[in-house]
């Protein structure tokens, strides 16, 4: 059965028994304390800590996932994945353990004629918490499990909690057994790669408290609804019905380690370390046609470092496996194609994904060149030293901040003769998993912060918008926040949260900044509002301080936005959509948002694309954009449900959660997007709109930066007064001013040519007299001394190799000259032949005399740099050379 099917019969199962069907989350995350979705009930979190109301009472989902603590390990053993498929059912309030426990057993051994997978049942064993006696009686009484493949496990197998206070239950898991090929008999608790889970069954029904630990903490009581969280993982499942040793074997996988085996000549079997780099591609290439589908590009940070580092990671075992020319156009090829069967969208993206994956592996493969230099230069250090183990911060330093795989760092220092201190490696990436951890520890316990708002919701609702429609409105205070705790009051001077029941307050999202402006309480109290956030779903906060009077929570209250500041980020986010669209236009599907900012006069586009955007192009959207604005089309605004939405073409906004029903705004014929955020209601309000330029913010993302409206004029109209100007100076017309300053510039150049030339031929004027002064020391020329101050690096360097030009060959000589350039000492040395033979490196020479300037320096025996911060130093610094020079002769 391949994976599209066995998914397909899941969503069919759960939804035939009253489910709703959820579609897949992204993969990033809709939560702050997760930089992707680790697993299958992240996305129905919010339900389950009570932060908002389950939109059924049934639910089921087929989530996409990605896990990368142990991305060392993925193909070293057959176990560990980076990206799986999570098969889950869920229920709020409704049944419970005999329910979840039915349906599991019912969907796993009906037939396949019957719509289910067939299992055989004598091969399902079950484990259940130490102390679930109904969970263990339903398997037996209800299901008709013999007890003997029931067995009891701990808190660490068979308890889940968030690892934070919260909801937590007892788990009950089913698991397949696989023969005794796998290992020998017992059950689960005795060998768990025959006895391989394919399904947790979580009973979520009592709420912990704080603990140290997994399996420290404290059970509070019993929740006052029970829910059901079950997951099975689709590739496992897909393991035991497709008859296979194991998850790369699985036709999602296989076929990706066929197509590196056609592009390498490597067969799958050949060789274990060959075999660890066929799943490493198979793994990370899914993973990252996955990342890059839900809109992750490769960065140094974050979710973008994720995938640059699976990215790489397949590209270098690739080159492992004899791959020469770039090789992840093909391999993301089969990825779509089978993906693509459970996820369409992977398909109609192909063009964005394909675009975003290749510019990563074309810049990968530059950084391979670079970092195999920079390896070299440690090499030599290292040995000129008289070591013969690479630094382990030598490594973890390629590691993280080029990239360079680790593996690759021992294979080419190996080839030079040196170790790799892998102990110092393994510390340092230690310490930086160590603070990720803590990191992303102490985020976690943000949840404790939201549950003054939660109150709020579960007592008053949600927030009312208005507006859309209006800048002012009556409302009512139903909730007050000082210093972040629940208040029933607030005095002059106190900063404050405030909750209305209704507001025109638009709160930050989809791009758009927050509305500013006051709330007058029928008292007389005024608060300021600075800043607007929905800190949980449905619950507008109002930010600002207490200007005068008391506010008193239950008091009515007259809400007004700033409304010259609304206009004004209206106008910043409909030019914001009208340039989506024209990018669109000029670049095709692949100029995809990837961010955005609405602010007054002024907005901020990020988008897809793996190069820079010419500035013919860039002019082409400019005019585009404000051609549209002649046209004063309308822009309306719908509610539809997300099927309407999608037949109707509209363009779904970055950052964006959407439910069934979603607001489309349309400009015209010209633009439709999904967006929650408030416009103009004619394209002519916006008056004019000028791009400032674009840049990169990131590997294959652009930032396109503007000025909307009478900023734009201003912007224009300041330009003009440089262009005046500018034409005064050179007597000349304006479009004559590229011509003329061109000029004015190459004069200029061929003018600072002539003054290097002639400042270089000075300095090399001195090389005969410099030649015929080297002094004796024990039988070696030493032509030594300081040279004027501001000579360049380039200009000492041609010096030195001057005067070592005009000294006999058959003569040993060391030339040491020194400057001073912007305060800052500087030196280069040289030695002949002869020199060398006699065992005088200049590397050796130029390590002493740049730590007496208080710095250092390396080179080779011929040649070598240095420097330091002491000029003063100068004068002992060549006595220190000398004194070297005299000891080898």
């Amino acid at each position: 059965m391949e994976s599209a099917e066995i998914r397909r019969r899941w969503l069919s199962f759960f939804e035939e028994r009253g489910h709703t069907v959820v579609p897949s989350a992204s993969l990033i995350a809709d939560d702050p304390t997760l930089l992707l979705v680790p697993a299958g009930m992240v996305p129905f979190k919010p339900y389950f800590l009570g932060e908002v109301k389950p939109p059924a009472p049934r639910a089921t989902s087929v989530q996409k996932c990605v896990r990368t603590p142990d991305i060392e390990e993925v193909g070293k053993t057959t176990r560990h994945g980076t990206f799986f498929q999570m098969c889950g059912n869920f229920s709020f309030g409704d049944y419970f353990k005999e329910g979840a426990i039915k349906y599991a057993w019912e969907l796993l051994t009906s037939s396949q004629d019957d719509g289910g997978y067939g299992l055989d049942p004598e091969k399902l064993w079950i484990t259940v918490y130490l102390d679930d006696d109904e969970a263990e009686r339903i398997w037996h009484e209800v299901v008709g499990v013999p007890k003997e493949r029931i067995q009891r496990l701990g808190k660490k197998e068979n308890y889940w909690s968030m690892g934070v206070p919260g909801p937590c239950g007892p788990c009950s898991e089913i698991n397949y057994d696989r023969g005794p090929e796998f290992g020998i008999e017992g059950g689960p608790a005795v060998n768990d790669e025959r006895y391989v889970e394919i399904w947790n069954l979580v009973f979520m029904q009592y709420e912990r408290g704080a603990g140290t630990s997994k399996e420290d903490f404290e059970i509070l009581g019993e929740l006052p609804s029970k829910n059901i969280d079950t997951g099975l993982g689709l590739e496992r499942l897909a393991m035991i019905l497709q008859g296979v040793q194991n998850m790369y074997e699985t036709d999602t996988m296989r076929v990706v380690i066929d197509k590196a085996t056609d592009l390498t000549g490597v067969a799958y079997g050949a060789g274990q370390d060959t075999d660890v780099s066929l799943r490493v591609v198979a793994d990370h290439i899914r993973t990252s046609v996955m990342l890059i589908g839900d809109g992750v590009t490769p960065g140094n940070e974050g979710r973008g470092y994720v995938l640059r580092r699976i990215m790489r990671r397949a590209i270098r075992n690739m080159r492992l496996l004899g791959a020469t020319d770039p090789v992840v156009a093909d391999l993301i090829d089969v990825v779509i194609k089978t993906m693509g069967q459970q996820y369409p969208e992977l398909i109609q993206d192909r063009k964005r994904i394909e675009t975003v994956a290749l510019a990563e592996e074309a810049a990968f493969l530059k950084t391979l060149k670079a970092g195999t230099n920079i390896l070299d230069t440690a090499v030599t250090e290292t040995k000129a030293a008289g070591g013969k183990v690479l630094s382990g911060d030598k490594a973890f330093l390629l590691h993280d901040t080029w990239g360079f795989p680790i593996d690759l760092t021992l294979e080419m220092a190996a080839e030079q003769g040196l170790s790799v201190d892998e102990t110092g490696f393994r510390r340092l990436m230690k310490e930086q998993r160590e603070r990720a951890k803590a990191d992303a520890q102490a985020k976690k316990h943000g949840h404790a912060d939201l549950s003054a708002y939660r109150e709020v919701a579960d007592s008053s609702g949600s927030t009312v918008f208005t507006g859309y429609t209006n800048t002012q409105g009556e409302s009512s205070v139903v909730g007050l926040l000082v210093d972040g705790v629940s208040a029933p009051a607030a005095h002059e001077g106190d900063e404050v949260e405030v909750v209305l029941d209704r507001t025109p307050f638009y709160a930050e999202g989809g791009g758009q900044l927050a509305d500013t402006g006051r709330i007058k309480t029928d008292s007389g109290a005024i608060i300021e509002v600075r800043d607007v956030q929905q800190p949980v779903p449905g619950v507008t906060v109002h930010k600002g301080s207490v200007q005068v009077g008391e506010v008193v929570v239950g008091s009515p209250a007259f809400a007004t936005i700033d409304v010259t500041r609304r206009r004004a980020i209206a106008r910043a986010h409909s030019a914001t959509h009208l340039t989506h669209q024209a990018l669109r236009d000029a670049l095709g599907p692949t100029a995809a948002q990837a961010g955005s900012e609405n602010s007054p006069g002024r907005f901020r586009f990020d988008f897809g694309s793996p190069t820079a955007v010419p500035g013919t192009v860039l002019t082409d959207v400019e005019q585009k954009i404000n051609e549209v604005l002649s046209r004063e089309l309308d822009v309306t605004a719908e509610v539809m449900s997300m099927d309407d939405a999608k037949k109707q073409g509209a363009i779904a906004e970055f950052g964006e959660k959407y439910g069934d029903r979603v607001r489309v705004v349309t400009i015209g014929d010209f633009s439709k997007e999904l967006c929650g955020g408030t416009h103009v209601h004619n394209t002519a309000q916006l008056g004019l709109v000028k791009l400032l330029g674009e840049s990169s913010i990131g590997s294959g993302v652009r930032r396109v930066e503007a000025l909307v409206g009478v900023d734009a004029y201003n912007f224009l109209a300041r330009e003009h007064t440089v262009v005046s100007q500018l034409t005064e100076l050179v007597k000349g017309r304006p479009e004559e001013l590229p011509e003329k300053i061109s000029g004015v510039l190459a004069k200029l150049k061929d003018a600072e040519k002539q003054i290097e030339q002639f400042r270089a031929e000075k300095v090399l004027q001195a090389a005969a007299g410099l030649a015929e002064g080297a002094k004796n020391v024990g039988g070696i020329a030493l032509a030594s001394g300081q040279v004027p101050d501001g000579t360049s690096a380039d200009d000492l360097r041609k010096l030195v190799l001057d005067v070592r030009g005009r000294i006999p060959s058959d003569r040993p000589a060391v030339v040491a000259l020194f400057t001073v350039t912007n305060g800052r000492p500087l030196t280069v040395i040289a030695t002949n032949e002869a020199a060398r033979e006699r065992g005088i490196k200049a590397g050796d020479l130029v390590r002493t005399a740049a730590k007496t300037l208080g710095g250092g320096g390396g080179g080779k025996p011929d040649v070598a740099q240095g420097g330091g911060q002491n000029a003063a130093a100068v004068p002992e610094a060549i006595e220190a050379v000398e004194r070297l020079v005299a000891q080898a002769g």
